[in-house]
């Protein structure tokens, strides 16, 4: 990865205020795709718009795809339909030219596919389009080597020669019957071993992992890591090959949804940058912020209930952070741990009572241990006089892990089974609900034993 310095930044910046075209030229000739699009970043639009029209077709349409989201859609904004169709959609792989077609309007994704040339290619994009962006379906590209399981090695040889020839990387050989069912891989030690055989069924590898195009993302990722795959087909639902999914575009998709896991869990509505504007950040903020507010106040009106027993006992006040410390660490323990096993497929939704009892006794271990530990801090520290805390405490503290336990497994179990990101879980809905569940059972517990003591 290339590193920019201001210096060399300044002296880009200077190539092209000179409109220099061949220094430019130099200047990008040695740098991965990767790097220019990092390049692009450090430039305002108007000088990567500059450097961008020095690229050729190939060359631009893969830094094209380097390039993050927001600054390719500001990229392609200025850009005509016929010159997007021309400079990029014909020189992309069909899974990526979909990726860019979908970042894009309705209007503009009807004037790009009116200009492409290649109408194999459009009607391709067409049909990737009609599948749900997060299923295997619409992450598959059609280019790969297809053969006949019924060709002799020297027939299929020339047929690979000849679909090989527009493909930037072939991963494996698929092999389908007269009805385009997929039946098998070739693998290439194959065609070197066995340069005579009769037909290609004789030689090829039966049975390969494949997915059907409305596997959701997350199950098509577990299964490449799984295989320890490069590439899966893709079929429907009576086995007819429709395309490949590589490795890297499960990689891109995996991190993605990492990242709006992450973004869910601590907060945020809808994906942010760093670099997005004022009014976007507040937006995406501000809805869990404003929750939260309204749970604080649900945990003041609480506390104002109980005012009379803070006049018996001033040392109840004191704890209160405790409590609603503990129960929002343990229940967004345990929520983490079921969204990981759900994510990493090592924990099965019908298997959610199983999952319930589990933490249900990891909870009565870490209660009891917790409660105990307060309660000799509080038995030697405040001593007598405050029996009502002491107890109060530690039985809070015990009934708040319990139900933090099995109400973090809870939630992101349900929300699984309602196809609701189980990571919304993890984030400020579990610490809202655990504090104000949390101050109820102190309070309660403190004016049933100010009342039973009193």
């Amino acid at each position: 990865m290339k590193e920019y310095t201001h210096e060399y930044l300044e002296h880009i910046r200077g190539i092209i205020e000179r409109r220099d075209e061949d220094a430019a030229r130099a200047e990008l000739a040695d740098l991965h795709p990767a790097d220019i699009a990092e390049l692009y970043q450090e430039l305002d639009l108007e000088e990567a718009e500059f450097l961008y029209k020095l690229l050729d077709d190939d060359l631009a349409a893969d830094v094209l795809m380097e390039l993050d989201e927001d600054d390719r859609r500001k990229l392609l904004s200025n850009m005509p339909a016929e010159e997007i169709a021309k400079q990029f959609i014909d020189h992309l792989d069909t899974d990526d030219a979909v990726d860019i077609i979908q970042e894009l309007d309705e209007e503009d994704r009807d004037k790009i596919l009116s200009h492409i040339d290649d109408v194999e290619q459009a009607g391709d994009i067409i049909d990737l389009l009609k599948y749900d962006e997060d299923t295997a379906g619409g992450l598959m590209g059609t280019e790969m080597i297809v053969v006949n399981e019924n060709w002799s090695m020297p027939e299929c040889i020339r047929q690979m020669r000849m679909q090989a020839e527009d493909m930037d990387e072939v991963y494996y050989v698929y092999v389908v019957d007269n009805d385009d069912r997929l039946k098998g891989t070739l693998p290439l030690k194959k065609l070197i071993t066995h340069p005579s055989v009769s037909k290609i069924k004789h030689v090829m590898e039966d049975d390969p992992v494949a997915v059907k195009a409305d596997t959701p993302i997350d199950e098509v990722a577990l299964d490449f890591e799984k295989y320890d795959l490069v590439a899966m087909p893709v079929v429907d639902s009576i086995g007819r090959l429709l395309g490949r999914i590589t490795v890297d575009d499960v990689m891109d998709q995996v991190r993605d949804s990492n990242e709006r896991d992450y973004q869910l869990a601590s907060g945020l509505t809808h994906d942010v940058e760093s670099d997005d504007k004022l009014f976007a950040q507040t937006k995406a903020r501000l809805p869990w912020l404003l929750i939260g507010m309204i749970g604080g106040l649900c945990n003041s009106f609480i506390l104002g209930k109980f005012e009379g027993g803070f006049v018996v006992d001033p040392t109840l006040a004191l704890f209160i952070p405790l409590i609603g410390g503990t129960g929002g660490n343990v229940g967004t323990q345990s929520s983490a741990i079921v969204v990981q096993g759900l994510a990493n497929g090592s924990l099965d939704i019908k298997k959610s009572t199983q999952q319930l009892l589990k933490e249900l006794g990891v909870g009565l271990l870490n209660g009891g241990i917790i409660a105990l530990l307060v309660f000799i801090y509080n038995y030697f520290t405040i001593g007598h006089g405050h029996e009502v805390t002491t107890f109060a405490v530690s039985i809070s503290l015990f009934c708040v892990v319990m139900f933090a336990s099995v109400f973090g497994t809870f939630v992101p179990l349900t929300l699984e089974k309602l196809k609701i990101d189980p990571a919304l879980a993890t984030g400020p809905f579990i610490s809202i609900t655990n504090d104000i569940i949390g101050m109820l059972i102190y309070m309660s517990i403190s004016s049933w034993l100010i009342i039973a003591l009193h």
